[in-house]
């Protein structure tokens, strides 16, 4: 099982989301107990997902960025 890693801090771009108020909550509560901020616990998942896509979408973002 692969296993969820913290990001140090990094440069970025401000980017607006529109989220259900349950996937706010739940994160804002695992950015409260990790005491991490709401956009690092967000960065994790996002980048857990991208890395762990099914093959076939992996391989269409691969062909996507060429």
């Amino acid at each position: 099982m692969n296993k969820l890693k913290i990001p140090e801090n990094h440069s970025g771009i401000s980017k607006t989301l529109r989220l259900p108020e349950n996937i706010v909550n739940d994160i804002q509560n695992l950015a409260n107990i990790k005491n991490l901020s709401f956009n690092k616990i967000v960065i994790s998942l996002l980048e857990f997902g991208l890395n762990n896509l099914d093959d076939s979408d992996k391989e269409k973002l691969e062909n996507f960025k060429k």
